[in-house]
């Protein structure tokens, strides 16, 4: 039946998300989920809404979230964008901030959403090599584009950049558009959404699923300059004018008022990080620096592929990226405690 696809369709090549997989006492490390559930809070929200008012539709303009978005960080309002994850705020960006004569730029080992996005929308792109170490270098973004983005922390890497770093590419590329992914940004980096009064090219997009554990709700926001933030809404209501349901919206308000919860949880992540981080050394592994709530490590007499067969034969799931320069690396979730030592465990009997 593919003789009836477009010519678009046939060119491209889809986004793999993390494997979902049904196996039993499943240790799944391999999807970045938050170990912690959501806010006691977020499950009143959501069944105080479920309720004879779902015959309706939702607000359009998700007005309540973006209120309290905008009171969490200190911004206005019209500077908030909201949309079905943080992905489909990202697909947004794609198309009505990055589709330019000059190519986009973004880093060779990164989300790898963005190429699937620039195949979607014909978008002209260039990759920027990390460092040898895995770093983004500001110096390497100041070149002619169509406009810049990146994940900070990055991923699957979880290195950090300083907002000083972030504030030079910024300030090198005044007439294009920069985009900070902080899908992580909560574990350990410094969001750069205070920047944003003084670039007006800035765009900052985060998300609910990771720090406030809400990713079966699907909430995702950008801050910006209200001109950036209008041409998004021009796409989004050119596409779908209801992308967040009544369960989304009172959900994801409730998860940005419970600061305490937030802060809670995010800490015992922070913590069992540093836990695994210091017993995957233990064993050997050399592991990046990680301001996320995943590390990526690898073991120099190990090949990955063969380390993540074996956990999984004990039904413990991480991602191995086959690719270039990171074929040796492994993407593990920070898990429970519990899960930690189940990883470490496991991989203990291996190499021994």
């Amino acid at each position: 039946m593919s003789r009836y696809w477009s010519a678009v369709v046939r060119g491209l090549t889809p986004y793999v998300p993390g494997e979902q997989p049904k196996l039993p006492n499943l240790v799944k490390l391999n999807t970045n989920e938050n170990p912690y559930g959501p806010s006691p809070k977020v499950l009143e929200a959501l069944r105080a809404e479920t309720a004879d008012t779902l015959r309706l539709y939702p607000d359009p303009n998700a007005d309540r979230l973006k209120e309290a978005v905008a009171a969490y960080f200190g911004m206005a309002p019209k500077q908030v964008f909201v949309g079905n994850g943080s992905d489909e705020v990202l697909a947004h960006v794609f198309l009505g901030l990055l589709k330019h004569d000059k190519p986009a730029l973004f880093p060779d080992i990164t989300y790898s959403f963005y190429p699937v996005y620039c195949g979607l929308y014909d978008i002209a792109c260039e990759t920027v090599p990390l460092t040898e170490t895995f770093e983004i270098r500001p110096a390497d973004y100041a070149r002619p584009n169509g406009g810049i983005v990146f994940p900070n922390p990055n991923a699957p890497t979880g290195r950090a950049l300083a907002l000083a770093d972030i504030e030079q590419i910024l300030a090198a590329n005044p007439d294009s558009v920069v985009v900070v992914d902080e899908a992580y940004i909560d574990f350990g980096g410094e969001t750069a959404i205070p920047l944003v009064a003084k670039y007006p090219n800035l765009l900052v997009v985060q998300t609910l699923s990771k720090s406030r554990s809400l990713a079966g709700l699907r909430v995702g926001f950008a801050v910006g300059h209200a001109d950036l933030i209008e041409a998004l809404e021009r796409v989004k209501n050119s596409f779908n004018s209801y992308p967040l349901d009544r369960l989304a919206i009172a959900g994801a308000v409730a998860a940005m008022e419970d600061r305490e919860h937030f802060e809670r949880t995010r800490q015992a992540v922070i913590r069992s990080r540093e836990k695994l981080v210091k017993d995957l050394k233990a064993l050997g592994f050399k592991v990046l620096p990680s301001a996320a709530n995943f590390v990526f490590a690898r073991h120099p007499q190990r090949d990955a592929g063969d380390l993540a067969a074996t956990l999984r034969a004990k039904s413990i799931i991480v991602r191995h990226f086959r690719q270039p320069r990171i074929e040796q690396f492994l993407r593990i979730t920070v898990g429970t405690d519990a899960q930690c030592r189940a990883l470490v465990s496991a991989l203990r009997e291996f190499l021994d």
